[in-house]
């Protein structure tokens, strides 16, 4: 009886232990790699909200996985100069359906800011806003993106860091 206690709490303990990747639809993780050009069960994405938007950010599992960092690094700058332009197809591509707030910040792409940020093992896309719509709709947006990805980030908003880094869940 005690074994098999043994190899229960081991068997939860290394699922806990799994990248949250893993629970993502494999057809969701097959269409963000061909958008995204980078492994996602070899990366971590995190979102966050925040009380003037949010971030999203992007890193390798491996600090030596240096192909999918530069990968991300090369993305998300990317995505940054297309969010800017209004252009939200890239999440619909991955997510396979229109993303809550994209039709609003494509509206309201005037009012926001997207910046890049280059992070250790990847890359981060601040995004900031004073618009009170605006901030609504980053806030749905990236609240869809914790639940669809599966990430576990918390939905609540919180002062942005003064290093930019996101906060722990």
């Amino acid at each position: 009886m005690r074994l098999t206690h043994l190899l229960v709490v081991s068997t939860i303990a290394a699922a806990s232990a799994a990248p949250l990747v893993a629970r993502q639809d494999p057809q969701m993780q097959h269409r963000g790699e061909m958008v995204m050009g980078f492994d996602q069960t070899k990366t971590t994405h995190h979102f966050s909200l925040y009380e003037d938007g949010g971030a999203i950010e992007v890193s390798v599992n491996d600090p030596n996985d240096t192909a999918n960092r530069d990968a991300i690094r090369a993305h998300l700058p990317h995505i940054a100069t297309m969010f800017s332009a209004g252009d939200f197809d890239a999440p619909m591509e991955v997510h396979a359906q229109q993303v809550p707030g994209t039709a609003e910040m494509s509206k309201l792409k005037d009012k926001l800011t997207f910046s890049y940020v280059e992070t250790p093992r990847g890359g981060r896309v601040d995004i900031v806003t004073t618009d009170k719509d605006a901030l609504a709709a980053v806030h749905a947006f990236l609240t869809f993106q914790i639940a669809d990805h599966h990430t576990g980030d918390s939905t609540r908003v919180t002062a942005r860091p003064k290093t930019g880094r996101r906060t722990p869940a």
